[in-house]
């Protein structure tokens, strides 16, 4: 027996369900109604010992007990889940309308029915209904075992893509994890009708609700890992459409890095959000990594830790894991001795702030190339209590470092900077911009080093990032809070940001920031929709909640300020913004350095102190806008 054509037909069925459950309710009530008779009057009297208008009163009691299921909500019931809870229900209903058929037919004097007939009447009926209710269940626990191995009620999806990827998810689906693949998706008309792996190819892909409603789907599925981007995005979209969960197979990427094509997973905001990947130049990026010492301060948090994995790659003589965190710390050499045994780790609890431990640090290991990722830069956590420990970090520390670097002969040291530097509002964004200052004056001061900074978007799913937290929302069924209804970001992967960087170390002359052409920005409020219907749920039954603007935090992130110019490189969308030269040349070792090493103890670490400093000596925040009030909705 074609056991898939049977789940085919019963879904097939299954929005008709209830009208159908009715129809064969009342077929099994007239059946036992013969049945009766026969147990009565045995072969010979069945049919002519009935009075004239017997058919008359067996639609009399077909209507009666119509009513009677109906009442009692018997046809919504589902029969693959049939169980005592179910009898009862029958046995109440079948209890009832024999009753009443009873009485109605006793107070018509129709003595013609024999009143054994009546008596009886109900309880073949009940034994009728449980056993045909049975009977499908075991009929449809026997289906579900022949396709999938499995008795139990099964998740059952849709596939976006009949190619390799679909095939390998099939077999790796169907028997180990107790799915059931009811079909295929695919726009190539040769595909059409066609079966993959013994599951058939059903429609397109703009099909999608339409076949998931017919065939009672509980997931979809998207494996189209080798798909160009648009059209990967365009799949995620129709899927998003259909109110239910959507899961995909792991990118290309994920797939070369050792994952498996049936490891399926949620959708990620970079399914959704991924541009092309950025073409860069591996040779040049091996040349300048490949045996050298590389040092990375903030080697456990997001960009830190994937920087230590991209840089690896490229085989490093050894890479020193700098970092604040011991438990951050110990998760990414975890990782690296796991991934990359070969390659020697240094791993170093230490602290920017701290001069003296990294001049011990950078002479006894001597790193050629160095990454400095260590930063505070959570925008309202950054802006109030902790505006001075924001500034001795995020500046304090990066001079530091760029002095370590210098004094030991370092030779490329590469800043991670932000969007939020530029024309700052806030006081992280402002530390930042003074930062970039850092590494414009120092790559002015004749030293071998090349200064460098890297300037980029919010980061998909690094810590503090709106991703995790809207997630989280989600999960606890809602609301989602947005700041602002019309508040925009920059958005790209952790992995492209961290080659950017390693790209900007290979290719910079020093006293450069370099910019990814970063597209379109992103509505959050869009965003939060898009997260909430590839959960499976909707707008309404989520919610999304408008909290208003946070102190410090603009409507929308720029990649370039007004004085700084822009050059193309070798390397597409990878751009060079010229830092103005009089930001070089009014020494802000002798300014901002200068003040912020010798704070008067006074006021310049409060706040307001800080604000005055960062006004000063960073010219974009002092003729900062105030942002714009914004009431929560």
């Amino acid at each position: 027996m074609d056991w898939q054509r049977l789940d085919v037909l019963l879904t097939r069925v299954r929005p008709h369900r209830e009208r159908l459950a009715l129809v064969l309710d009342l077929g099994v009530v007239a059946l036992a109604w013969q049945f009766t008779y026969l147990f009565r009057l045995g072969f010979e009297r069945w049919f002519s010992a009935r009075p004239d208008y017997d058919a008359y009163v067996l639609l009399g009691v077909l209507v009666v007990y119509a009513v009677a299921l109906w009442a009692l909500r018997v046809p919504k019931g589902m029969w693959r889940f049939s169980g005592f809870g179910e009898i009862k229900r029958l046995a109440l209903a079948c209890g009832g309308a024999g009753l009443v058929s009873a009485t109605l037919v006793l107070m018509a004097h129709l003595a013609g029915v024999p009143r054994a007939v009546l008596a009886l009447h109900p309880l073949f009926t009940l034994m009728l209904l449980a056993m045909m209710r049975m009977g499908y269940r075991m009929l449809y626990e026997h289906m579900r075992s022949r396709i999938s191995g499995s008795a139990q009620e099964q998740r059952r999806a849709l596939v976006m893509g009949a190619g390799d990827a679909g095939r390998l998810l099939v077999a790796g689906l169907q028997h180990t994890q107790g799915w059931v693949i009811v079909g295929f998706l695919d726009d190539a008309p040769h595909k059409q009708g066609a079966r993959v792996a013994g599951v058939p190819v059903l429609g397109t892909l703009t099909q999608t609700a339409e076949l998931a409603a017919l065939h009672g789907i509980t997931h979809v599925i998207v494996a189209m890992p080798g798909a160009a981007t648009p059209q990967r995005r365009q799949a995620l979209e129709l899927a998003g459409k259909v109110g239910l969960p959507v899961l995909t197979v792991p990118s290309s990427e994920e797939l070369l890095s050792g994952r498996s094509v049936n490891q399926v997973r949620d959708i990620e905001p970079e399914d959704l959000l991924g541009r092309e990947p950025v073409e860069l130049d591996e040779g040049g990026i091996s040349e300048c990594l490949n045996g050298k010492v590389v040092l990375i301060t903030g080697a456990g948090g997001s960009i830190g830790s994937e920087l230590c994995r991209q840089v690896a790659r490229y085989g490093p003589s050894k890479i020193v894991l700098y970092e604040l965190s011991e438990f951050a710390l110990y998760t990414i050499e975890q990782e690296l001795g796991e991934k990359f045994p070969h390659i020697p780790l240094v791993r170093l609890i230490g602290d920017v702030k701290d001069l003296e431990h990294l001049r011990h640090v950078f002479g006894k290991y001597k790193p050629q190339i160095v990454f400095h990722a260590a930063a505070y830069k959570h925008v309202p956590l950054m802006e109030e209590e902790n505006a001075w420990a924001a500034l001795r970090n995020n500046t304090l520390g990066t001079y530091h470092a760029c002095l370590a670097a210098a004094e030991n002969g370092v030779e490329r040291f590469v800043l991670i900077s932000t969007d939020k530097a530029v024309n700052p509002t806030n006081v992280m964004g402002a530390t930042k911009r003074a930062a970039e200052l850092v590494i414009s004056h120092m790559a002015g001061q004749g030293h071998a080093t090349k200064f460098m900074a890297v300037r980029f978007g919010n980061v998909l799913g690094s810590s503090g990032s709106v991703i995790p937290k809207f997630k989280e929302q989600i999960a606890q069924g809602g609301p989602v809070t947005v700041t602002h209804p019309d508040i925009t970001r920059y958005f790209m992967t952790i992995p492209e940001a961290a080659r950017l960087v390693v790209q900007a170390g290979a290719m910079g002359e020093g006293g450069q920031v370099f910019v990814l052409d970063m597209g379109e920005p992103v509505r959050i409020v869009d965003l939060a929709k898009t997260m909430i219907l590839m959960a499976g749920r909707s707008e309404q039954e989520i919610g999304i909640r408008f909290t208003g603007l946070r102190p410090g935090e603009k409507l929308y992130e720029e990649l370039i300020a007004d004085s700084d110019k822009t050059v193309p490189t070798r390397i597409a969308r990878v751009r060079i913004a010229k830092l103005g030269q009089a930001d070089a040349d009014s020494g802000p070792e002798d300014g901002l350095l200068s003040w912020a090493l010798n704070p008067d103890p006074g006021g310049d670490r409060q706040r307001e102190g800080v604000v005055r400093g960062l006004s000063r000596f960073v010219p974009e925040y002092g003729r900062r806008p105030e942002p714009a009030a914004s009431e929560p909705r």
